[in-house]
């Protein structure tokens, strides 16, 4: 993780900045009401957010491009990044 001058979390995901669990529990949540159709792989969420992390407009767990959670947006099989890195 790399504080921003701003005091904000350069490339953050929100499980590394909050608590975990509460965190994890929302993705789940947010993950169960897509239908198996609409949902990303295990594999491609992961993959996706791999990419998020390296990504200089990830801060706080924010997409600067979009200012959408990073986290949630990849859940979703249809969603893409703004920046075209999936």
């Amino acid at each position: 993780m790399e504080k921003e001058t701003t005091g904000g979390c350069k490339r953050c995901l929100l499980f590394e900045m909050a608590g975990k669990d509460d965190v994890i529990a929302q993705v789940e949540k947010t993950r169960q009401l897509l239908k198996d159709d609409e949902r990303s792989s295990d594999a491609e969420y992961k993959r996706r957010l791999e990419l998020c992390k390296e990504c200089d407009k990830l801060i706080d767990a924010t997409c600067l491009k979009c200012g959408c959670y990073v986290e949630i947006r990849a859940l979703s099989k249809g969603a893409h990044c703004p920046g075209k890195k999936w």
